[in-house]
């Protein structure tokens, strides 16, 4: 018994060691590979962890309890960053947006300045789990506005959780504009945020026309978290062209790219 403890301590150690490296979150599926082990391995180390106060468990996954990219209001951070990038990737988003279409909106930032690119646009049905979109877009030229249900998380203003997905379930909108973590030739599309995944797969599925936003500085980057099949997207809108092995990726996958006019 008493090596059997300290085998368990020195695997969750490790897992500890992961999810730092991850970001702060990662999938059990995630661990259990990176670490050799079964995935109810993994859980029953979460278990115990959580029991500690040193993760929590999500659906699908686990988060580092006190990781600061989730107290210290990123969301903001990334606002402030590549202003000038963003805002031209929005307007070219928001180009291919007319008045009365309706549009789901996610909780990125380049996606927060999209919904500041569409504040003229008339009659707008937005659907949302972001509280900036929101506030930018409700009370404004006739537009409807629907916002997911839940807890608002603290450090961006979102809504996720099975009732948010469960809400946007409801819905099929004509557009569906996300933002990413990252872009890899492997990979595809992902993000550092279990949660984020899990909504951005479903609001895909409710869309006709599948946006990804994302300024250069993405691609050939990694996540710990892939978004899906990088097929279930049909437009990438960015700044430059991307390198030949990820324009490969999104030939591969029928995913157009387009350029905001110089």
């Amino acid at each position: 018994m008493q090596e059997q403890s300290e085998h368990t301590n020195h695997r969750e150690q490790e897992i500890l060691r992961e999810l730092r490296l991850a970001g702060g979150t990662s999938r059990v599926g995630f661990l259990a590979s990176r670490l050799g082990v079964s995935d109810e391995t993994i859980r029953r180390n979460i278990k115990t962890l959580a029991a500690r106060a040193l993760v929590r468990k999500v659906h699908g996954g686990v988060v580092l309890v006190g990781n600061p990219s989730l107290t210290e209001q990123p969301f903001q951070s990334r606002m402030d960053q590549n202003t000038g990038t963003k805002q031209r990737l929005a307007q070219r988003v928001a180009e291919m947006i007319s008045d009365g279409d309706s549009v789901f909106l996610d909780i990125g930032s380049t996606t927060a300045y999209v919904a500041e690119a569409l504040r003229n646009h008339h009659a707008l049905y937005v659907v949302t789990n972001s509280l900036a979109v929101s506030q930018s877009l409700a009370t404004r030229n006739n537009n409807r506005v629907f916002m997911a249900g839940g807890e608002l998380r603290p450090h961006d203003g979102g809504a996720f959780g099975l009732d948010a997905i469960r809400f946007i379930q409801r819905f099929n909108v004509k557009y569906a504009v996300f933002s990413v973590a990252a872009i890899h030739a492997d990979a595809g599309f992902m993000l550092h945020d279990i949660q984020e995944a899990d909504l951005s797969r479903t609001a895909a599925k409710q869309a006709q026309t599948r946006i990804v936003v994302a300024d250069h500085e993405k691609f050939g980057q990694r996540a710990p978290v892939v978004i899906e099949d990088p097929s279930q997207f049909d437009v990438i809108v960015t700044d430059k062209t991307p390198p030949d092995e990820i324009v490969s990726m999104l030939s591969q996958h029928a995913i157009s790219t387009l350029l905001p006019e110089n």
